[in-house]
């Protein structure tokens, strides 16, 4: 029975934060969750990045930023992941230090910085703005992503992983397929090289609304399961607890470093892809429906990807391993595909003046689409089969925050080397057998762990090794159904 003078929700389980953040609303016959809810948190976080990294994305779709030539993009870009592969490392400290709220809007203003750059840049093509505002954001950037991956991959129950990753990876992409629309909109009748200034005004006031967004969370330790369970974490974190954590974590997980190539190749093929294949063929209307399908694409991948990922009738480990065989078999057909393509022109080819870039309404217009459909969904199974991997080693907020700081920080190292590469002119075939090199490699590499440490569930006592709390603080109150699951 509850002592009398502690908070209890509707159904009677212990509150940490303010009452109204436990109550459920109805809007009809719908019955929403709580506020401090998983669900809820998700999705306010899938929001912010719709409005920051998602509007980054469409621009980068475009391939040069939307310029002309994508040599300052490329710089700038270079200077971004340069930044952000050293601090994305680090940013599971910061996160666990900081907080969320403030974490997520500081990596959130970080992307208004940057869009604001290449706007100044049309107008007095100083070079120096836009690779500033990359390395300012390639800082930011590592703290909101090493937020949202710790939110994404601890908040949900175990069963309910993959869904929830996946609905992430929906609202977030279809940020990128509004930005996209901007552009598509802006630029439908111009047939020439850079967008106007309208369309990076129009990101720029979404940037800002995303990093405002932020303060719309709750902390991390409000948060409330429909079982009564609270996320693992630390109760009282400092600087040194947290740094320390970091070396604890690679001291006692060695094996993620079995998923740090997949970590490199889940940006490589970025650069290629809308450099080598959107802005080398197509005009800029083009590119911009290009992205739109790109993004939209990824919406369908995330979907079928991360609820197969949570198909309950089959145990999580033999989930894994068939995963895998299927990232490994649509990885040679997708990207078979992709060669066939790459040996149709060169980079000499596609920079020569008198090169008629492709457009919408070209004949032949309709293959490369559908490839390029394909290589956006294939970004999202890579990236939700990974998210779900590291998920499927922990449930504890704190060593997740981690994890996530490593994926972002890899990857963007990754980034930062192959930009550069298309910053000095490298042949777009020798980019594209990079990526396909990568990608099939790093999943050998990966194959020893999801056969060994992935298991099919992770107790309790496991994840509060790396925590100071007891089991009294997390445990669920209530059966093991999950609050998306739950009948109302």
């Amino acid at each position: 029975m509850d002592a009398p003078n502690e908070k209890t929700n509707e159904e009677g389980q212990p509150l940490t934060g303010k009452p109204w953040m436990y109550r459920s609303r109805r809007i009809g016959p719908l019955k929403l969750p709580a506020y401090a809810s998983p669900p809820i948190q998700l999705g306010l976080v899938a929001f912010v990045c719709f409005l920051c990294p998602g509007m980054f994305n469409a621009l980068q779709g475009l391939g040069g930023g939307g310029q002309f030539d994508a040599t300052t993009s490329n710089n700038s870009n270079v200077a971004l992941y340069s930044t952000f592969s050293v601090l994305g490392f680090f940013a599971g400290t910061f996160t666990n230090r900081l907080g969320i709220k403030l974490t997520l809007s500081l990596g959130g203003f970080g992307y208004f910085i940057y869009i604001a750059s290449y706007l100044s840049y049309n107008h007095n093509q100083n070079a120096g703005f836009p690779i500033f505002a990359g390395a300012l954001l390639g800082v930011c950037a590592g703290l909101l992503w090493s937020a949202q991956g710790a939110i994404m991959m601890s908040y949900p129950p175990e069963a309910s992983k993959g869904r929830y990753i996946s609905w992430f990876w929906m609202i977030f992409n279809f940020g990128a397929v509004l930005g996209s629309l901007i552009p598509l909109g802006q630029n439908i009748h111009n047939s020439t090289g850079s967008v106007n200034d309208g369309t990076y005004i129009g990101f720029m006031v979404l940037t800002f609304c995303g990093a405002a967004l932020a303060w719309c969370l709750v902390d991390a330790r409000h948060v409330q399961r429909a079982d009564g369970s609270h996320v693992v974490l630390m109760k009282n974190p400092t600087w040194k607890s947290e740094v320390l954590g970091l070396l604890e974590t690679l001291r006692t997980d060695s094996w993620v470093v079995f998923l740090f190539p997949m970590f490199i190749a889940s940006n490589w093929f970025y650069t290629y892809q809308f450099n080598g294949v959107n802005l080398a063929r197509f005009n800029v209307r083009t590119r911009a429906l290009n992205g739109v399908l790109y993004w939209g694409s990824q919406i369908i991948g995330a979907y079928v990807f991360g609820y197969a990922l949570d198909i309950s009738n089959i145990r999580r480990s033999i989930r894994a391993k068939a995963a895998w065989a299927v990232l490994f078999v649509i990885t040679m057909v997708i990207w078979g595909g992709g060669y066939a393509w790459q040996r149709q022109y060169t980079r000499e080819e596609t920079s020569a003046e008198d090169y008629v870039k492709m457009d919408w309404t070209t004949g032949g217009y309709v293959g490369p689409m559908f490839l390029y459909m394909f290589y956006g969904f294939y970004d999202a199974a890579w990236q939700t089969c990974v998210y779900w991997f590291m998920g499927a080693l922990t449930n504890n907020g704190r060593k997740l925050a981690n994890f996530a700081g490593f994926y972002k920080g890899i990857q963007s190292a990754g980034a930062a080397i192959i930009f550069r590469i298309d910053a000095l002119k490298a042949p777009y075939m020798n980019e594209f057998a990079s990526c396909w090199a990568l990608l099939a490699g790093s999943l050998l590499i990966a194959l020893p762990l999801i056969f060994v440490k992935v298991k099919d569930t992770v107790s309790l006592e496991e994840d509060l090794k790396f925590s100071d709390e007891t089991m009294q603080d997390v445990m669920a109150t209530q059966g093991p159904e999950t609050l998306d699951e739950k009948k109302h």
